[in-house]
């Protein structure tokens, strides 16, 4: 069986004064406390993507670290490579020197065919010799071509996420600059929901 409520008529003179006051504070205190839980939500959205914004902040860090690490490992094989060039280039210069020697020792002794031939030999040898050091330097110029162009692609790759890390952090103090905004605005909610 439903049971039937009736509310009294504004209009209806037993109706106490103090009772619309109680309904109007009640009234005023649900909305306020909504507002609160609204505010509780939004800033509870916002630390949870202000947390994100960290950690995102953090991982693009980890990976700008470990690619100027990478960076650096390329310099030094640079550095290597380099000085590895300069060594095979001074030992090129000196065999191609033997060669020019033992070419003009063989036309001084081409009469005497015993150490001519073995002049010929020496001579042989040392074009072998200087062909594969020829060789070997090529490998070295290309590698070193190589690294440096490898080195070049990591210090744009540096870059852009340097550049995607501090777009990450200017967003993440935005956040917390929100979050402070709302912090204070939900203490003065507070404060003034206590005064009421």
């Amino acid at each position: 069986m439903t049971e039937t409520v009736s509310y009294p008529s504004p209009s209806d003179p037993t109706l106490s004064r103090s009772s619309f006051t109680i309904d109007s504070t009640i009234a005023i205190r649900l909305i306020m406390a909504s507002a609160f839980a609204n505010f509780k939500q939004k800033m509870n959205s916002l630390r949870i993507e202000a947390d994100e914004n960290a950690a995102k902040a953090e991982e693009l860090k980890a990976k700008v670290k470990a690619l100027e690490q990478e960076n650096l490992q390329k310099e030094q094989e640079i550095t290597s490579l380099t000085h590895r060039n300069q060594l095979l280039e001074a030992e090129v210069e000196k065999l191609e020197t033997g060669i020019k020697e033992a070419k003009a020792a063989a036309g001084e002794a081409s009469q005497h065919g015993q150490q001519n031939e073995a002049l010929t030999r020496r001579l042989q040898l040392l074009e072998e010799e200087a062909e594969a050091a020829d060789k070997t330097l090529r490998e070295t110029n290309e590698k070193l071509r190589q690294t440096d162009v490898k080195a070049g692609h990591f210090e744009r790759k540096v870059q852009a996420l340097e550049q995607a890390r501090d777009e990450w952090e200017n967003k993440y103090e935005e956040m917390a600059k929100k979050h402070a905004d709302l912090q204070k605005e939900l203490q003065e909610l507070e404060q003034s929901m206590g005064n009421i």
